[in-house]
C-alpha cells in the first residue's frame, strides 16, 4: 500500500501576495496589481513582470563559520528565507519528532544561480578582483537547496531539481519519493526563481515574452509574463494537515528543446490519475499551465481534451495574476490549489479578454458550482519535461 503524504500549509511570497492568504485573495478577485514593468538592460525593451515588490532583509548566517555574507545579499536566498520562515513552526516540530538526519530538502529552480554570477562578475569587472567572501559554489543552482539544509541545521538528503518551469513540481514528486522509499519522514520540498535581466533576455530571444499582461488561452494571446516568487511544503507522513499529495505523474517526451506537445502532457495526467487512483471525473479543479504563449495554451487544452473528453472539469490559469515562476511556478500554483482545498471560498479568476479562440478546446474560468475535494496541478515545461501534481482534502 502507497504511504501517504501529507503537505503543510505552505510558506510562499510573490509579487501577488506575501504569504498564502495574501496571495488567494489575489487569486479570488483577480489582482493583477503585482505586476511591473521591467527594462532589459541595454535595451529600450520594457516587459510586465511579477517582481517582488516588498523589501526584504539580508540573511545573515551568525551560525555559519564560512564568510558568505555576499550570498545573504542575493535576492533568491532572500525570498526563500522569506517563506522558510512561515514554516519553521512546522519544520522545528518535524526536528523535535524525527531528527535532523531523517528530514531532507528538494528544491526545483530555474535561473537561482545567474544572479550571483552577475552580482560576481560586476565586482570583478569593476574592482579587477573578485569579493573577498565570493566562492565559487554560490553561483551553482544547488547553493540555495545547501542554504535551506544549513539554515535549519538538517543532515538529510539535499537535491536540487532542474526541469526547467516543472521544477517546482519535480521537486515535490522527488521529495515524496524519499518519504516513500524510508530515506526521509519529511522533506522541506518547493520551487524558487527570480526575475533576472539573463532570463528577460534569454525569453525575449525567443519570442515569448508578451508586451502587454498576458492573456492565456484567447485568441489574441502574445507570450508569457515573466514572475518571481518562492513556496514550499513540509510533506510529511504524519496526518498535520487535511491536505494529501493523492497522486503525481510526469513524462519526459522530448519532444522539441522548447514546443510542447500535447500526447506527453496527456501522459502525465494519466499517470497522475492512476497513482492517485481517481477517476477524470472526480477531479474538481485544474490550475492549468496556461502560460499565454500560442502553443502552450492550445496543446495544453489538446492534452485536456484526451484525457477529460467532453466533461472538463473547472480550470483557471493563475499566471496573469503572478507572472511566470519559472522553477517557483508547479510549486506555487499547488499552494493555491492547496489554499482553494482548505479555504473552500472559492476558485482563482482566471483573468482574459475572453475572446474565443476555435483551436482552444476548453473554456477557462468557468463558475465555481460546487467547492472541490480534489486537485490538480499541471506544469509543462521545455523539454518535454511534464508534471501534474494530484491533491485531497481529507
Amino acid at each position: 500500500m502507497k504511504q501517504s503524504v501529507y503537505l503543510s500549509a505552505p510558506g510562499l511570497i510573490c509579487c501577488a501576495g506575501q504569504n498564502k492568504n495574501e496571495l488567494y485573495e489575489s487569486c479570488l478577485n483577480g489582482y493583477q496589481g503585482g505586476m511591473s514593468l521591467f527594462e532589459i538592460p541595454d535595451s529600450s525593451m520594457k516587459f510586465p513582470t511579477g517582481q517582488i515588490p516588498w523589501e526584504m532583509p539580508k540573511v545573515a548566517f551568525p551560525e555559519l563559520t564560512d564568510p558568505i555574507a555576499y550570498a545573504g545579499e542575493t535576492r533568491i536566498i532572500r525570498i526563500i528565507n522569506a517563506a522558510l520562515e512561515q514554516l519553521r513552526p512546522e519544520i522545528e516540530k518535524a526536528i523535535s519528532s524525527y531528527g535532523t538526519e531523517k528530514i531532507g530538502v528538494c528544491l526545483g529552480s530555474c535561473d537561482n544561480g545567474s544572479e550571483s554570477t552577475l552580482m560576481f562578475h560586476r565586482a570583478l569587472l569593476k574592482n579587477g578582483t573578485f569579493p573577498q567572501d565570493y566562492a565559487l559554489r554560490f553561483q551553482s543552482a544547488s547553493y540555495p537547496a545547501e542554504f535551506i539544509s544549513r539554515k535549519f541545521g538538517l543532515s538529510g538528503p539535499v537535491f536540487t531539481v532542474a526541469t526547467a518551469c516543472s521544477s517546482g513540481a519535480s521537486a515535490i514528486v522527488r521529495g515524496a519519493e524519499l518519504i516513500r522509499a524510508g530515506v526521509c519522514n519529511a522533506v522541506i520540498a518547493g520551487g524558487a526563481d527570480v526575475v533576472s535581466a539573463a532570463a528577460m533576455a534569454g525569453f525575449y530571444s525567443l519570442e515569448a515574452l508578451s508586451n502587454s499582461l498576458c492573456n492565456p488561452f484567447s485568441k489574441n494571446r502574445k507570450g508569457i509574463n515573466l514572475g518571481e516568487g518562492t513556496a514550499f511544503f513540509l510533506l510529511d507522513t504524519a496526518e498535520n494537515s487535511p491536505v494529501e499529495l493523492l497522486g503525481t505523474g510526469e513524462s519526459a517526451d522530448a519532444f522539441h528543446m522548447t514546443a510542447p506537445n500535447e500526447i506527453g502532457q496527456a501522459k502525465a495526467i494519466n499517470a497522475a490519475l492512476l497513482d492517485a487512483e481517481v477517476n477524470p471525473e472526480q477531479i474538481g479543479y485544474v490550475n492549468l499551465h496556461g502560460t499565454g504563449t500560442i502553443l502552450n495554451d492550445k496543446t495544453e487544452s489538446m492534452a485536456m481534451k484526451m484525457v477529460f473528453g467532453d466533461a472538463l472539469p473547472l480550470t483557471s490559469s493563475t499566471k496573469p495574476i503572478t507572472g511566470h515562476t519559472q522553477g517557483a511556478a508547479g510549486a506555487l500554483e499547488t499552494a493555491i490549489c492547496w489554499m482553494v482545498l482548505t479555504e473552500k471560498k472559492g476558485l482563482p479568476v482566471h483573468c482574459w479578454d475572453g475572446v474565443r479562440d476555435d483551436e482552444i478546446l476548453l473554456l477557462p474560468g468557468e463558475s465555481l458550482q460546487n467547492i472541490p475535494s480534489i486537485c490538480m496541478s499541471n506544469s509543462f515545461a521545455f523539454g518535454g519535461c511534464n508534471v501534474s501534481l494530484i491533491l485531497g482534502r481529507k
